[in-house]
């Protein structure tokens, strides 16, 4: 008993030493349940700083500006040599509309935390680089290895191909995977004009 008293000690004067000299443990817990409580339970939380910046506004306006793009020769997806999470027709479906539909995918945000390798949404999961005429010339690896990026785009191409527009998409990705997940990428709302 003694011993159990001498460990609560120890572990207490850690915490009062190690925790920053302009908080005070009461505090922060009191804000932390304040931030919880004003929270909308249908929001995704995102980690700070991931509102979208102006370029990135920008990157993703002129991205969508290519509208649906069909290219005749898209380059071959490097699928490993093991099997992905989801069936090879699945992610190939996926990284095709992304390819195919930036007017749209330019606008899903993601969930898996790759906002942290410098993604802005779903379309960055997919396609690393494209031409100046929209084609894409090289495929981001990231989609191969990630169920989630997967399941994201194959909501967005199931709900394209049923004539959902881009914000009513946008909504039930973010209803869907928000809950499940701790951050999302720093993805634009469509304007308006992009909304079709």
């Amino acid at each position: 008993m003694l011993l159990g008293a001498i460990l609560v000690a120890v572990v207490a004067v850690g915490v009062f030493a190690f925790w920053p000299a302009n908080e005070s443990p009461a505090t922060t817990t009191a804000a932390d349940a304040t931030t919880d409580a004003t929270k909308d339970p249908d929001t995704p939380a995102m980690a700070k700083g991931d509102e979208p910046t102006p370029e990135i506004i920008a990157s993703t306006e002129a991205l969508a500006a290519l509208g649906p793009h069909k290219q005749a020769n898209l380059p071959p997806i490097p699928f490993p040599g093991y099997p992905p999470p989801r069936p090879a027709e699945v992610v190939t479906a996926a990284y095709h509309f992304t390819a195919e539909h930036p007017e749209i995918s330019s606008y899903i945000p993601c969930f898996c935390g790759c906002q942290h390798s410098g993604h802005r949404g779903n379309t960055d999961c997919f396609v690393r680089s494209r031409a100046k005429n929209g084609d894409v010339i090289e495929w981001e690896e990231h989609g191969l290895e990630c169920a989630v990026c997967i399941d994201v785009a194959t909501r967005s191409r199931q709900m394209h191909a049923s004539g959902a527009s881009v914000s009513e998409i946008r909504a039930v990705v973010e209803k869907e995977f928000g809950p499940s997940f701790p951050s999302m990428t720093p993805t634009p709302k469509p304007a308006a004009a992009h909304d079709h």
